[in-house]
């Protein structure tokens, strides 16, 4: 007889399977241990992973360039900076996202500009794009978010009328596709990161790709201490630091990247099952697809939930439910960016953030709803199960549902 009871309060849980993240094998620890034997370590004087690895990944990407760095907020500052921001420009990014997509736009002495997400893809909405764009707006960073494409043509086709950079922030875009072209391949720049919750992951790095090769070599430059590529080893032309990943963080994105199509597809399977089963459980709505993604990554598989259907349950403690079921699961962004105190108490060290930049006045209501009350996140590792446990996934929010309204 099943039990009834929820795990929440002793019962047994509905999910059994463990999903482990990383997803590693022999090959991984192969090739690390080769390097660590060569005693050649370092980058860019010892060995060429390094580079092999870029040039994989940019070919995977479909794109001509790939340059490596220490982290995926460093990729932004670098495309950033390649593109040609200058103190006091303003760049639109969504307020639904990781903290770096906008910090670094205040580390350039720049000025973020939050333009409220679509309540159905949780992606920058390319509707509100132009009413935030002024004489003084330079570039905009549509966040694939979760692993869903943005509506890229529309995005591309303002940036275009308004001659506006583009840097895609891919962080959760690893082998998603938007009309069959790789995230990160359609705007100037397309920004990854490799930290150790990512769908491609090496523990930390980033990796910036593009088709434009001022701006590969501008981005090289400034993440190897400001040299080019005809210079001496002291000579420095840019204002770069090192940020240079290392020889074992190449060997192992080189052999986790040739899982990633396959696990990539496996979410996107996985993601299409679930939405059929939560599709007919009251007060549970997936975010929709049908905008493009012709591949969908799953960094994070999304829905909304109305506590209305459960028992006027809180959102989080409902989630604490579904944990205790065996869900890898999440609350999601507790409030928007902008309501961060880096943004409410101006916390910038920058000298170019007119006095007039008021954070307290900015309202993304889609944002906010997200946050508050509707946004619950399914984490990728748990994507990459079988059917049985995706469909127990569903069975988990069933039996929470008929607990709460017995």
């Amino acid at each position: 007889m099943m039990d009834t009871k929820l795990a929440f309060y002793g019962g047994t849980k509905e999910v059994q399977a463990p999903f482990n993240w990383p997803v590693f094998d022999q090959r991984e620890v192969d090739a690390v241990a080769e390097v660590v034997r060569s005693g050649q370590w370092g980058n860019p004087d010892c060995g060429d992973l390094v580079a092999r690895c870029e040039a994989e990944f940019a070919a995977y990407c479909g794109t001509q360039y790939a340059v490596s760095c220490v982290n995926g907020s460093v990729s932004l500052r670098l495309a950033l900076i390649a593109c040609g921001v200058k103190p006091g420009d303003e760049v639109i990014v969504p307020p639904y996202t990781f903290i770096a997509t906008a910090s670094t736009v205040i580390e350039c002495n720049c000025v973020p500009i939050f333009v409220d997400i679509d309540p159905e893809t949780y992606n920058l909405d390319p509707t509100r794009i132009e009413a935030a764009i002024t004489d003084r707006t330079k570039a905009i960073i549509p966040v694939h978010f979760g692993g869903q494409a943005c509506d890229m043509d529309a995005i591309m086709d303002i940036a275009q009328r308004h001659n506006l950079r583009v840097i895609e922030d891919a962080a959760h875009g690893h082998g998603a596709e938007y009309k069959g072209r790789k995230l990160g391949s359609i705007g100037d720049a397309g920004s990854f990161s490799f930290q150790s919750s990512k769908n491609l992951t090496s523990g930390e790095g980033g990796m910036v790709v593009t088709n434009d090769k001022e701006l590969y070599l501008m981005m090289r430059s400034l993440r190897n201490v400001g040299r080019i590529e005809e210079g001496q080893w002291y000579e420095h032309y840019n204002p770069g630091c090192n940020y240079r990943i290392t020889q074992m963080q190449a060997a192992l994105l080189s052999k986790q990247l040739e899982k990633l199509e396959e696990q990539t597809q496996t979410r996107n399977n996985n993601g299409l099952l679930l939405n059929l089963l939560l599709a007919d459980i009251n007060g549970i709505s997936p975010l929709t697809r049908g905008h493009g993604e012709t591949l969908h990554g799953y960094h994070i598989y999304i829905f909304k939930y109305d506590p209305i259907f459960f028992g006027n349950t809180p959102k989080n403690q409902f989630v604490e439910m579904l944990a205790a079921e065996g869900v890898p699961c999440f609350k999601g962004y507790p409030e928007p960016l902008y309501k961060q105190p880096l943004f409410q108490n101006k916390n910038f060290m920058c000298y170019a953030i007119p006095e007039e930049v008021d954070y307290t006045q900015v309202e993304c209501p889609e944002a906010e709803k997200a946050c508050y009350q509707d946004a619950v996140w399914i984490l990728q590792s748990g994507m990459l199960g079988t059917s049985d446990d995706i469909a127990s996934f569903a069975k988990a929010i069933v039996k929470i549902q008929l607990a709460l309204t017995a």
